[in-house]
């Protein structure tokens, strides 16, 4: 299972990677590893500012559908569109071409209510 130390999660199994006020947010391996193939990922909330924890899209998988999380409160500001055409990316590379979202974080002080790889390893363990 892999779970980068650079990055932080959360309990819904999003990963974030912080770079100031940004954040880039994808779910992580062991996700998509439980959902199987990704077929489609939709997000209609680029522009939008949501709070921490809201619904900003779903991964849509052979057998299923899956809300993702925002876990931390900002606005969206990109979606990766490479996922249109490729939605396996996820599936592929979850922690780099397979990213879903930027965001520009609202509330700095969130980024401490994340797991860390050692958190998220007791979560799924």
């Amino acid at each position: 299972m892999n779970i980068p130390e650079d990055l932080k999660y959360t309990r819904d199994h999003e990963w974030v990677r912080i770079e100031g006020e940004e954040a880039t947010v994808g779910i992580t391996d062991f996700a998509q590893g439980e959902l199987g193939d990704i077929v489609y990922v939709e997000v209609e909330t680029i522009g939008e500012s949501l709070d921490k924890e809201e619904v900003f899209g779903t991964v849509e998988a052979v057998k299923t559908v899956s809300d993702l999380f925002l876990p931390l409160a900002g606005e969206i500001t990109a979606f990766n569109e490479d996922l249109e055409d490729t939605p396996e990316l996820v599936n592929d590379n979850p922690y780099d071409q397979g990213w879903i979202i930027k965001m520009k974080i609202s509330d700095l002080s969130q980024i401490e209510t994340l797991l860390t790889h050692e958190g998220y390893q007791a979560v799924i363990s």
